[in-house]
């Protein structure tokens, strides 16, 4: 199958021929076509698949190439500036050579010059929920004509304790519209989530929910606490790479770690929720052109970050919630590429990884072949679901753990990243 198959516009075609796209991934052929005959759609792929364009270019299409409106008529809510961002490169170059205008609002930066271009017209908004609440506030924003609402990475805004702002943002959305849902995974408050705003939505999945990237080489580094910088170090002094994702549980050790590693001759820059937008802007852009090989981020940038080429991600600090490890690695081995994902584990983060691998249903290759091997034995293999009368409760009450666990983590990851 190609675009053409999708029966797309020809100024949609060429340019997505400028961007070097051949053929459809498997969530564009099979989300464009719904989207262009308008039905609700849910759509569940890992990071990676192409979601972006699987979304975009049916909404340029059904709003039209020939044709721009003063009003905004699509509403995408994305849970991160850096993915906001993303989204906006993605609409300037599918929307070259049509009149239709686009705009991105975030949180970090002044409000004006996006108030500006607000005011100027724009039929395409993409927007991070803090700072849409904050001009639909104030009046700025009016969304009452809205055609059409995208709410991107749903579970990542679940993870970040943003679902009661896509609430609040969705009693000010129009009831006649088109509304699409993007999320690598599917949890049970985004299902029900899903069911509050999507009428008789298609639901197109293309991958195992949860499931990790088949070329992505994983393996575990069983390494004392102490030890961790060393092995880093050893790693990326001894291993050719192009680009590495390194991956911390705090800004402070994200800062730290960067600077550690520029001392000892290995270039790094650290992206977080505490840095200027300025300054993640500058580290992502050294970080794509080469100028720096190694970005050292907190999970904010886990789904933020669409990056060609990343060799390498490394877990430094492996994450306490389970489905971020899925998201992390993702980052690497896309459009096709193959990948390599390091994960340190120190002793107390094994039962960490004991909850990573049964959601991943695998487990990682322990990699003992390194200065710094931990004392501590090997974990046991995970073991295997047991079936029993009790299987259904025992289904809730891990439910109910991983919502405590979620709820328990919303605050520190808010704070860390």
């Amino acid at each position: 199958m190609t675009f053409r198959n999708l029966k797309l516009d020809s100024v949609l075609l060429d340019n997505v021929e400028r961007e070097g796209f051949t053929e459809p991934t498997p969530i564009q052929s099979q989300t464009i076509p719904h989207i262009i005959n308008q039905r609700d759609v849910i759509g569940c792929a890992q990071t990676g698949t192409g979601k972006t364009a699987a979304f975009a270019l049916p909404i340029i299409q059904r709003l039209g190439v020939k044709t721009h409106t003063r009003y905004i008529r699509v509403l995408i809510l994305t849970p991160t500036r850096e993915l906001a961002a993303q989204i906006g490169d993605r609409f300037d170059a599918f929307t070259r050579n049509t009149p239709l205008k686009h705009t991105v609002i975030f949180g970090g930066v002044g409000q004006n010059p996006q108030v500006q271009a607000i005011q100027k017209g724009v039929d395409i908004l993409v927007a991070t929920p803090g700072r849409l609440l904050d001009l639909i506030n104030q009046g700025i924003i009016k969304l009452n004509r809205l055609d059409i609402f995208v709410l991107d990475e749903a579970d990542r805004m679940l993870d970040m304790g943003f679902i009661h702002d896509v609430k609040r943002i969705m009693k000010a959305l129009p009831t006649q519209r088109q509304s699409l849902l993007f999320s690598a995974t599917m949890p049970q408050e985004i299902a029900d989530l899903s069911k509050r705003f999507l009428i008789n939505p298609v639901r197109v999945e293309v991958t195992p929910q949860s499931s990790t990237v088949e070329k992505i080489d994983q393996s575990i580094y069983l390494v004392e606490r102490t030890d961790k910088k060393k092995l880093l170090k050893h790693i990326l002094k001894t291993q050719e790479f192009e680009r590495v994702l390194v991956f911390t549980r705090t800004k402070h050790r994200a800062n730290n770690l960067a600077k550690q590693l520029s001392k000892a001759h290995l270039p790094a820059e650290a992206i977080h929720g505490g840095k200027s937008q300025t300054a993640r802007t500058r580290a992502l852009k050294n970080f794509r052109s080469g100028k720096t090989s190694i970005l050292v981020a907190t999970d904010i940038a886990a789904r933020g970050l669409d990056i060609e080429s990343v060799t390498h991600v490394i877990n430094f600090d492996l994450p306490n919630i389970p489905e971020s490890y899925v998201h992390r690695i993702g980052r690497t081995a896309r459009a096709g590429a193959d990948g390599i994902a390091y994960s340190f584990c120190d002793a107390d983060e094994r039962p960490y990884l004991k909850d990573i691998e049964k959601l991943i249903q695998q487990r990682i290759e322990v990699n003992q072949d390194h200065p710094y091997v931990s004392e501590m034995p090997e974990p046991e293999p995970t073991p295997e679901k047991k079936q029993s009368s009790n299987s259904n409760s025992n289904g809730k009450s891990k439910s109910r753990n991983r919502r405590r666990r979620r709820n328990r983590n919303r605050n520190r990851n808010k704070s860390t990243q």
